[in-house]
């Protein structure tokens, strides 16, 4: 590889630090991004269980993105979260609209009890968008035009395109839709990585460029989207013992994936 493109004169750069890394990314690939997010992560498990619960795609895919923009300043780790959401609108749907049912189920969240009224007021934003998506619209949005959902939620909500809780929606919206499809589209290239602690820290072994700017560069050298990347590393930079153990378990270049977290 080479680090042409890494080449910027007001930032530095571990050249072997970031030459083992896209090395390793190379031979994972998206294949084993996709495995992780699938087998791995257990935020697609409590997707799947709503999903089985609810058996309607269309408020499925809709109260998905909703969560996701109200996915921030936790109070538990983000699987558990993930998984209270789930367990609450499986038994209760949200007959009255998003926004109502939401006013009854954060203000008693164990997992998400921070900030609820402004978390209130980001989803009274999105609801009328979210109101006017079809299930028709949400398939074209999965299959062609997920950049353009990552925009239209940046316009509604009033924020960058970058912002980590838009492009956390498109990720999550992709988990749901390929649950609700039954079929895998990859990320857009073009969306960014959640730029948040752990991934500004993590970047920060590599290079003192600004971490969303890193990873879309790395992304092309290694021909993975960012978003996949993210999910990549996620394992590795959350450590928990349970999402360790499934890594073993379901991949089977597990070693690789750990040796990042060395890097």
């Amino acid at each position: 590889m080479t680090l042409d493109r890494f080449v910027r004169a007001k930032y530095q750069y571990d050249g072997d630090r970031i030459a083992r890394l896209t090395e390793i990314l190379e031979v994972l690939g998206v294949e084993c991004a996709r495995t992780i997010e699938e087998m791995v992560d257990l935020q697609f498990d409590a997707l799947k269980y709503l999903h089985d619960s609810l058996k309607d795609t269309e408020t499925f895919l809709k109260l998905v993105i909703a969560n996701s923009i109200v996915s921030y300043q936790l109070t538990a780790r983000g699987e558990e979260w993930w998984w209270e959401f789930s367990r609450h609108f499986s038994s209760s749907p949200p007959k009255k609209g998003i926004l109502a049912e939401y006013s009854r189920f954060l203000p008693y969240s164990r997992t998400n009890r921070r900030l609820v009224s402004g978390k209130l007021k980001r989803l009274e934003k999105l609801e009328p968008f979210l109101e006017r998506l079809t299930l028709d619209d949400l398939r074209e949005y999965y299959f062609k035009d997920m950049l353009g959902l990552r925009d239209r939620l940046a316009e509604v909500m009033k924020s960058k395109k970058s912002a980590k809780t838009i492009v956390f929606s498109v990720k999550m919206f992709g988990y749901g839709a390929r649950i609700a499809f039954s079929r895998f589209v990859p990320y857009p290239m073009e969306i960014e990585i959640p730029d948040d602690v752990r991934i500004n820290s993590y970047t920060k072994r590599f290079t003192s460029e600004p971490a969303a700017l890193f990873w879309s560069r790395i992304a092309e050298e290694v021909s993975i989207p960012p978003l996949h990347i993210d999910s990549i590393l996620w394992p590795v930079l959350g450590g928990k013992d349970e999402v360790m153990a499934r890594l073993r378990r379901h991949c089977p270049r597990w070693e690789e994936i750990v040796e990042l977290a060395t890097l």
